[in-house]
């Protein structure tokens, strides 16, 4: 007896990320497909696949995020039961897609008795039965050890610099809010053929641990500056370079991030920052009260479909960046 296989592409998605996961979709032509995730009394997820994934390679779609009242935890303990219920339901292979992958800023630890949470999501992944990862932009790249089994980090870099070069006159300055972010910025450089500056934090040589004073080092005054980071949670550390650029009077001043995640007051901050846009990308919702003028959304969606399209087809996720994404 000899068997054809036949792969089967299934894109299914938690209720956080229904746009970005349609749009997935759209781009690879395929229907999204429609896992019934409901509620018990108590607060507890159940999930159950409509129809019949046996043998399917299954993609599930879930940016960690807090949404519609449910917590960050909830999402991310919706994803790993829809991997679950997939992984019972006799799926051949499946990819956990997490656009924002939470709790990647605990990636180590900074002080004692601290947890490394980022290993803790990565081992849950693996024992609730995910064979694979896909996650855009991480916080630090080492997350993708923490996994035992192929993780494919994605960038939002070229959607951004589409934009940027299209609002690049010509006098562009990227800035690094700190020494942690500069091989970013310099990749940001070299795609956009502009100059590299950074703000240095430096402390009081009379008084021990006393508050620090902040420069930029670079010209800046009169030009374009484009401060760079993966993700605006709170604000505080990217509206204050901000703030800083201005003081050395550049003349216009663009903030390029993946993820905004716009904790607490980050709204009213960039609101009274001196700050011209505010580019970031849908790897996660953006409800009313998180919109402003001043903020411009850019879709990550081709991307994320091209790297699904990859694995789906046993082709080089590299490709899709020629590479720069591991630099």
């Amino acid at each position: 007896m000899q068997l054809l296989n036949h792969k089967k592409l299934h894109v299914v998605a938690g209720r956080a990320t229904q746009g970005l996961a349609a749009d997935i979709c759209s781009e690879l032509g395929v229907r999204l497909g429609t896992p019934d995730i409901a509620e018990f009394a108590n607060g507890e997820i159940h999930v159950k696949y409509s129809e019949s994934i046996r043998g399917s390679d299954v993609f599930i779609v879930q940016t960690h995020t807090e949404w519609e009242g449910r917590s960050i935890n909830d999402q991310i303990m919706e994803h790993l039961i829809m991997v679950d219920a997939a992984k019972r339901a006799s799926a051949k292979r499946i990819t956990a897609v997490a656009p924002f992958y939470g709790y990647s800023r605990q990636d180590r630890k900074a002080s004692g008795r601290e947890p490394i949470t980022a290993r803790l999501i990565a081992d849950l992944f693996a024992a609730a039965g995910a064979d694979r990862l896909i996650s855009v932009d991480l916080h630090s790249g080492q997350i993708q050890g923490f996994f035992d089994g192929p993780v494919d980090h994605l960038t939002a870099m070229p959607v951004l610099i589409e934009y940027l070069k299209a609002h690049n006159d010509g006098d562009m300055v990227i800035v690094s809010p700190d020494a942690g972010r500069m091989k970013v910025a310099e990749r940001y450089t070299n795609l956009l053929d502009a100059d590299l500056a950074y703000v240095h934090k430096r402390r009081s040589t009379e008084e021990k641990n006393a508050v620090e004073a902040k420069e930029i080092i670079g010209d800046v005054k009169g030009r374009t500056c484009v401060l760079i980071d993966d993700m605006i949670d709170t604000g505080g550390t990217i509206c204050a370079a901000a703030e800083l650029l201005h003081d050395y009077e550049a003349k216009r001043i663009i903030i390029a991030t993946t993820h905004g995640v716009f904790s607490g007051p980050a709204i009213d901050r960039i609101k009274n920052a001196p700050v011209e846009t505010v580019l970031v990308t849908d790897t996660l919702p953006l409800p009313s009260e998180k919109q402003a003028d001043k903020i411009t959304v850019l879709s990550v969606a081709p991307i994320i479909a091209q790297a699904i399209s990859a694995v789906f087809e046993d082709t080089s996720v590299s490709e899709i960046f020629g590479g720069n994404h591991l630099a």
